[in-house]
């Protein structure tokens, strides 16, 4: 059934789980086309040519950052408590060059709104903004507000990770999975 929304979802999924960003793109593409109102097409659209743009040269993939930014938009105003389109606009203005439009700023206007949604994805995405920009006693602070909250294997591994491989203190990361798995 070519139109069947279901059955091009999971194609589109499928292509996504095995990094086959060309082909997700276009079942993605195919959705948002069929159901112009769903806020998930068109997160999914935007998240799969983001990783698509991540696989091509610089120029071609400069090209897709309006597309990859608009559909992350427009998943927000058809759904306004959409959190991971807020994420995906974090990790564009994050990757992307300043000069071309990245910004830190930006990153934080939509980890303030995920944190209005979602304290522990607010404090998660701060976590990864201060991170990025090496700022790792501060992403320590979001990360540990997130993981008190969240208590989630998600939580506990971008502590985990940041004891480990940042500051590079293995104690605190044996003590924090000391205490996870009990």
């Amino acid at each position: 059934k070519p139109s069947d929304v279901k059955s091009i979802e999971y194609l589109g999924d499928i292509a996504s789980h095995n990094k086959n960003w060309k082909e997700a793109v276009e079942y993605y593409k195919k959705l948002k086309e069929l159901k112009p109102t769903e806020a998930n097409y068109f997160f999914k659209y935007g998240g799969a040519l983001g990783m698509r743009a991540s696989e091509v040269n610089k120029f071609k993939a400069l090209g897709m950052a309006d597309e990859v930014k608009e559909s992350f938009e427009k998943a927000i105003k058809l759904n306004p408590k959409h959190i991971q389109a807020r994420w995906g606009l974090v990790e564009y203005y994050l990757n992307l060059p300043g000069i071309f439009g990245g910004s830190e700023s930006k990153a934080i206007l939509y980890s303030n709104e995920l944190l209005q949604l979602s304290l522990v994805d607010g404090y998660l995405s701060r976590g990864k903004i201060e991170e990025y920009f090496k700022r790792y006693s501060a992403a320590e602070k979001y990360y540990i507000k997130a993981n008190e909250i969240g208590k989630s294997k998600t939580t506990f591994q971008k502590l985990y990770n940041l004891y480990l491989n940042k500051l590079k203190d293995a104690k605190k990361a044996q003590e924090l999975k000391r205490k996870f798995d009990s």
